[in-house]
């Protein structure tokens, strides 16, 4: 049995044989820590929801372990042992959760989407033009990256040359096991003083004149009739950098590849462009960017034919439900036809990535403007991964874009 928490499982991108090889024996494993006391992996959808829709049997609340296979009230939000970052609303059970979300909705709404989205196609636009066509490119930097950052930056209100300073940011907030991302705990310290001095600024700016921006509905966010504290905005700051930004980018990504793989799927979206909307859906299954959430149960209970105990870390496994044969036939196979609004790629239950939306709308405009120019799509050498068993991501992305 594979090691799911070792990051150097996923060196090679994410086992997807040995995770159906594991989930045709039983939906939930026993997963062993070489420094824990380890913990139940969830592989199936339909267990992976049941754990997902349950929040008050199976916990995701800081104090009892946070939201990450490690533990967070141990080790800090990141893992680097920091103090003066407090507790994300990710890492929050109901009633808490459940006000940030209603203070962040706003921000993201049909309405309020309906005017970015033409930001976002001018954005597209003005960075694919930025891509030479028929030459070698790492695609990260000229497209995939800057783009959902730009967007993250509108939605906060900072200026958008901020752009590199939050990709560094939130690469090093991720990136606990890389050491491109993690090169030292000095250089870790170095970029958390960085972002709490820009976060502590911006926590200032925005309590004395709010405005619509993400940032602002975060800073004078009202908690059971309390300020949210600097320590706490930072928090969810992390949070919206990295739920704004990593997921998008990898999809992006990850799309390219399967696009490349699968050119008689790229012929059919250019044929049609009018697929992209449901595509779009299929692109997050396959990428499945997120690997791991972690949840902590609360009592006795069953999942799966196994019997998990009060206090067990329990951890759902994206990727693995979003191939699920029991919900999508033949899952390994990139089907842009596909029906797949049941892909978990954005989780599920009470903690569903509040950004969704706006993560399809920017994969549908990024791919719209691809499928004007680009003939053929081709990946050259072999991918650089983000070691990490949370990212399923890349460093660098080498593409040939053929027009």
């Amino acid at each position: 049995m594979v090691d799911l928490k070792n990051p150097d499982t996923y060196a090679g991108g994410v086992p997807y044989a040995a995770l159906a090889e594991m989930r045709g024996r039983g939906p939930v494993h026993w997963n062993p820590e070489s420094d824990g006391a380890g913990f139940w992996a969830v592989l199936a959808h339909d267990e992976i929801v049941a754990v997902s829709r349950q929040p008050d049997l199976f916990s995701s609340a800081h104090e009892n372990g946070g939201h990450r296979i490690f533990n967070e009230n141990e080790v800090g939000l990141t893992g680097a042992g920091e103090s003066a970052i407090g507790i994300p609303f990710i890492s929050r059970d109901a009633p808490s959760h459940t006000q940030y979300r209603k203070f962040v909705m706003p921000a993201l709404s049909p309405g309020r989407l309906e005017g970015i989205e033409a930001r976002i196609a001018e954005r597209v636009e003005r960075l694919f033009a930025q891509v030479p066509l028929g030459e070698t490119v790492d695609i990260l930097p000229l497209l995939t990256v800057p783009l959902p950052l730009l967007t993250l930056a509108e939605l906060l209100g900072v200026q958008p040359e901020m752009w590199g300073d939050l990709h560094r940011w939130t690469d090093a907030f991720v990136g606990e096991d890389d050491p491109d991302f993690r090169q030292s705990p000095e250089a870790m310290q170095a970029v958390l003083g960085e972002f709490m001095s820009f976060a502590s600024a911006l926590y200032e700016e925005r309590r004395a004149n709010p405005g619509p921006d993400i940032a602002s509905l975060l800073a004078n966010a009202q908690i059971r009739g309390e300020a949210v504290p600097l320590r706490d905005f930072i928090a969810n700051l992390i949070l919206a950098l990295v739920g704004g930004n990593e997921t998008t980018r990898n999809s992006i990504n990850h799309s390219l590849i399967a696009f490349a793989d699968n050119p008689d799927q790229w012929d059919m979206l250019c044929a049609d462009p009018a697929l992209l909307p449901g595509a779009v859906k299929e692109m997050v299954r396959f990428a499945s960017p997120v690997i791991h959430m972690r949840r902590t149960a609360m009592r006795d209970t069953e999942l799966g034919g196994e019997t998990i105990r009060n206090g067990d870390k329990v951890v759902v496994f994206y990727p693995a439900g979003n191939r699920d044969p029991a919900i999508f036939a033949d899952p390994d196979r990139f089907d842009i036809t596909r029906p797949a609004k049941h892909h978990l790629a954005f989780g599920a239950g009470a903690h569903v990535c509040v950004g969704s939306r706006l993560a399809e709308m920017q994969l549908r405009l990024a791919f719209a403007e691809m499928a004007r120019h680009v003939r053929s799509i081709e990946v050259v050498g072999e991918p650089a991964r983000v070691r990490s068993n949370f990212i399923n991501g890349f460093k660098r992305l080498e593409v040939k874009l053929l027009a």
